[in-house]
């Protein structure tokens, strides 16, 4: 009979671990971690500090890629989810569900503008195959209008909207009618959207990309081009929502409010998969003569709803976007002059809040120092997009002397690789 082993061994299979990765699970990624020597096995996380196995201790600077906004296991959203389980686990889906119906009106009331109607789902690629089958079904159009760099997510239809080719190449032909034109460039955004646009998708700041924030007219700019077109505006704030750029949602940075917006990531308080589109009222009028026209078995279960609430529970009660906004602007101010200073290194630093990426000369640059940060203690991950960007988006309630002593440490490893690099 299979027995579990102890989630926090003494290391010693680590090799073995390893082993079965590339046996059973991704080949590809154990070669990665065997190559960057990042053979460590995580077993513990609190707050803005992980564990692994044999004890080591790292600041985490990248919260899973911007999932854990609250930081590792917090409290109240980990006491949560015990509390429902002692309840019911996943729904039956023949009777009403609580945490679903409180979390969807939680949304409708933090979201900006009209937004009000939620379909709750696992993932951020999700929410994001909800928002093109909607805005397809509502306008009666086919054409999806994205921008070049956009990250959407690897399902078929969010694959269709991101424009990398090293995602996309493989899994050809995509869906038809997508068009994208490079970001923050309204001249060609109002050429490609016509009377056959449904949507155009875009994100408030380009987290995958290298954190790339467009001009202050853009988001205005696309609103209007919706409004002139009758294509709806979808905001992917997957990775950018709940805090982590300053204000709760960064499209609140420029007055914009979209017809629909995507969340992910965060939305789960770090301990639940959960992601949500959600909808103006008028344009989520297309599921009343068949509520079930699009539907997620497990979206919004019981659990998963009442990770959510105690989420935003915690975004509201400890203020996390102006914490990002105040950690984020002497982090950033303390980044930039690092680049100053090691110009050879990094071409520039640019961010928001608390999602910040660091643009290296070399792409080399960015591994050398994300693979030697990792051996000194602090976490930190590349774009996917755009792997010549080191971004660093740890949880916005990080305590500031964790935030300052993983910076320094930046600084240091920048400082050390600057002569390897002067001379490549």
């Amino acid at each position: 009979m299979w027995e579990q082993e102890n989630r926090c061994s003494d290391g010693s299979r680590s090799n073995d671990l390893l082993g079965d990765l590339e046996r059973y699970v991704n080949p590809g990624r154990a070669r990665v971690y065997r190559l960057m020597g990042m053979t460590n096995i995580e077993c513990r996380g609190e707050g803005s500090r992980v564990f692994d196995e044999e004890g080591n201790e790292f600041i985490d600077l990248c919260a899973g890629y911007a999932v854990l906004n609250m930081g590792h296991r917090h409290p109240t959203v980990v006491g949560a989810v015990s509390e429902q389980l002692q309840h019911m686990g996943l729904a039956t889906k023949t009777m009403l569900s609580r945490p679903e119906v409180e979390l969807a009106r939680e949304l409708a009331e933090l979201t900006p503008g009209d937004l009000q109607r939620s379909f709750l789902c696992a993932s951020g690629a999700e929410a994001v195959e909800v928002a093109l089958k909607v805005a397809r079904m509502f306008t009666e159009r086919e054409g999806v209008v994205a921008a070049e760099g956009g990250f959407h997510g690897k399902t078929l239809g969010a694959l269709s909207a991101t424009s990398k080719g090293m995602y996309r190449d493989a899994f050809g032909p995509l869906l038809p009618g997508f068009t994208h034109v490079p970001y923050n460039d309204l001249d060609a955004l109002e050429e490609a959207v016509d009377e056959n646009t449904a949507a155009v998708i875009v994100e408030a700041i380009q987290g995958e990309s290298g954190v790339v924030i467009p001009d202050a007219d853009y988001l205005p700019g696309v609103r209007r081009i919706c409004d002139d077109s009758g294509a709806l505006l979808v905001l992917d704030e997957v990775q950018t929502g709940l805090g982590r750029t300053g204000e709760n949602f960064a499209c609140e940075h420029s007055g914009v409010v979209p017809d629909i917006m995507t969340l992910a990531k965060s939305l789960g308080g770090g301990v639940i998969p959960l992601g949500a589109a959600i909808v103006r009222p008028d344009i989520f009028q297309i599921f009343d003569e068949n509520p079930w026209i699009h539907s997620s078995t497990t979206g919004g279960n019981p659990v998963a709803a009442s990770a959510g609430l105690a989420a935003l529970r915690v975004l509201q009660e400890e203020d996390l976007a102006r914490q990002a906004r105040d950690k984020g602007g002497w982090a950033l101010q303390y980044l930039q002059d690092m680049a100053e200073e090691f110009p050879e290194v990094l071409s520039h630093v640019d961010g928001r809040g608390l999602l910040i990426g660091l643009h290296f000369e070399n792409p080399s640059g960015g591994i050398m120092v994300l693979t030697e940060l990792f051996q000194r203690g602090v976490l930190v991950v590349p774009s996917l997009m755009n792997w010549t960007v080191m971004r660093i988006a740890p949880p916005l309630n990080i305590p500031d002397e964790d935030l300052r002593a993983g910076l320094e440490l930046v600084r240091d490893v920048v400082a050390d690789v600057a002569p390897q690099l002067r001379d490549m």
